[in-house]
């Protein structure tokens, strides 16, 4: 897995995640939106840690600085 994230993109990832989580914990959302949007937080706060988004791979997209 070659690295493909940026860290503008990983805190944006992690900002997102941590908002829905939010959203969910003082009952903002609730039922399948929350179950989807935990799963999404999940996501998005993983792939911030490896530094990796498998979407990003077929679509040649790549939001890393070049080195």
């Amino acid at each position: 897995m070659k690295k493909n994230m940026g860290s503008a993109d990983k805190i944006i990832r992690i900002l997102v995640a941590l908002v829905i989580i939010v959203l969910y914990m003082t009952h903002q959302i609730s039922g399948t939106l929350a179950v989807i949007g935990l799963i999404l937080s999940g996501v998005f706060i993983l792939t911030s840690f490896i530094s990796f988004c498998p979407l990003y791979l077929p679509f040649g997209i790549s939001t890393r600085k070049k080195e």
